[in-house]
């Protein structure tokens, strides 16, 4: 390519789990900044950039035309074809184009849940089964490391495929109403949260195993033994990954080709929702799991810090920032830096000399607080007149926090940080988010780790600004962040990784 700007257009829905990725919809126009690498190309939309897979999309033919024209040309062209399929006009004998398409949709759908459901059976009895005969070579830890809760997948999955069965018109495929299967059980599929969470972890365990060449042999003689197509267990494992990010897509597809007269049409729609949330749900437990890191970290650089690990209740930062401090009886003003968490806020002092460093000064319960708003002028309580001041007083009246910011905006900046407070907590509640036990002694073991004993122990100045500054997902974070797919990026050697995963063929599309 001549060097000028080259643009590609979304053949379907690219549905990203990673904050590397470029989502994009169906019908999307995407710069093509690098297409060295045959499998991934990174891109441009607006202001994001990201890797996207190369087969989602096709080149644009005329380079030239103005992206306006182009898109006006897109619009007419997507009118014109629903024009065609609302006058049910006949592709040749047989359905109207849209029942066609339909019956097309539907089929894959059910074909490649077929599909995936042998291979998910493949790798409980192919795999699990065997290890779990080798007591000298594995531990029940470890074969839940690199397992996860695929076995309760499967089980989920083959009643899933039952329900599938019962909906599915042999004769008339077109007719079949399935919207309903995954609106029955979209609280079932947050079970992959788990696995993805997990799959990161999967890849390290096993990736150690493979060095050992027992191992090595052992899972080859395993796959043979099932019969099993020739890709390596790490691809294997990454299809549940790949099989919750795809059913969006099958769902936007069969949305596309369902009239709004068919009695599929209101389930197909509340399930495209439905399933674009579970994709939702699971990005967010990822992130929240990365965020434990960093806060154990960030707990590790303070100095003099007592009490409970932050971990141990909280795991997510929702806001950060100095204010000056009254508390009674004595009522002194302190300048302090609060860092305001689900469940509690940390208040730390600066060191006077190194401002990166911090004291640990004392914590507050949110959960037994309330917020109050305060005008400007006289406070009873104190006694004293506050400018751009709130308050935290606990339920039982025996706490009482004055808190003032500098200017107006940032008071307001506050309230705002103490109402998403307390949603993050109901939300928790109700998905019924928790860290496990493992999860946080391993955040706390990883953050030790990087102090080692005698250093000095102040936050490095990059990584305080991404603390106060963490809401702002433009700033680059230096520290490593796990991925749920293990991106073979163009610039460096490429991976045998997806080339095994593109001998998948039922899980390409």
């Amino acid at each position: 390519i001549d060097g000028s700007v080259v643009y590609a257009e979304g053949l379907w829905d690219h549905v990203t789990m990673d904050d590397q990725e470029l989502g994009f919809k169906a019908g999307d126009v995407i710069e093509v900044v690098d297409a060295t690498n045959k499998e991934w190309w990174w891109g441009r939309i607006m202001d994001s950039e990201g890797w996207f897979p190369a087969s989602f999309v096709r080149l644009r033919v005329n380079q030239d035309e103005p992206m306006d024209e182009y898109l006006a040309h897109l619009e007419e062209a997507q009118a014109g074809e629903e024009d065609r399929a609302s006058l049910g006009l006949l592709l040749g004998p047989g359905l109207p184009c849209k029942e066609q398409m339909r019956t097309n949709v539907i089929n894959e759908i059910m074909s490649t849940e077929r599909d995936y459901i042998k291979h998910l059976k493949d790798i409980c009895e192919g795999y699990i089964k065997q290890c779990r005969k080798r007591t000298d070579m594995f531990t029940e830890e470890q074969l839940r490391t690199i397992f996860g809760n695929i076995e309760e997948i499967y089980r989920f999955q083959r009643k899933f495929l039952k329900g599938l069965e019962q909906k599915f018109n042999k004769e008339q495929p077109h007719l079949s109403e399935i919207g309903c299967c995954f609106l029955e059980h979209q609280t079932d599929f947050q079970i992959y949260s788990e696995y993805c969470n997990n799959h990161p972890n999967a890849c390290i365990q096993l990736s150690k195993l493979m060095k050992v060449n027992k191992y090595v042999f052992f899972f080859e003689a395993c796959r043979l033994l099932q019969k099993m197509i020739d890709i390596s267990l790490d691809g294997f494992l990454l299809t549940p990954v790949q099989k919750i990010c795809k059913y969006p897509l099958q769902l936007a597809e069969l949305l596309k080709y369902t009239n709004p007269q068919h009695r599929d049409y209101k389930d197909v729609e509340a399930a495209l929702n439905a399933m674009k949330n579970v994709a939702r749900l699971i990005n967010e437990r990822k992130r929240r799991l990365e965020n434990i890191d960093k806060i154990a970290q960030w707990q590790s650089s303070i100095e003099d810090f007592e009490g409970e690990d932050v971990l141990s209740r909280s795991s997510e930062l929702i806001f950060s920032g100095e204010l000056t401090k009254l508390s009674l009886p004595q009522a002194k003003s302190q300048q302090r830096m609060f860092f305001l968490f689900d469940h509690q806020m940390v208040y730390c002092k600066k060191d006077l000399l190194r401002r990166d460093m911090l004291y640990y000064k004392g914590r507050i319960d949110m959960d037994h607080m309330e917020v109050i708003d305060l005008e400007d002028g006289k406070e009873k309580d104190f006694n004293i007149s506050v400018k751009n001041a709130l308050k935290l007083r606990s339920l039982a009246g025996d706490e009482v926090h004055l808190l003032c910011a500098k200017k107006p905006e940032q008071k307001e900046r506050w309230l705002r940080a103490f109402t998403d407070e307390r949603r993050q907590v109901q939300q928790d509640r109700e998905t019924g988010f928790t860290l496990t036990e493992v999860q946080k002694k391993q955040a706390m073991l990883n953050a030790g780790k990087s102090h080692p004993a005698g250093k000095p122990k102040a936050v490095s100045r990059p990584y305080y600004d991404f603390l106060l500054r963490q809401k702002h997902p433009s700033l680059p974070t230096a520290l490593p962040q796990q991925q749920v797919f293990m991106l073979a990026e163009p610039k460096r050697k490429t991976s045998t990784f997806w080339h095994n995963i593109g001998r998948l063929t039922p899980f390409k599309k």
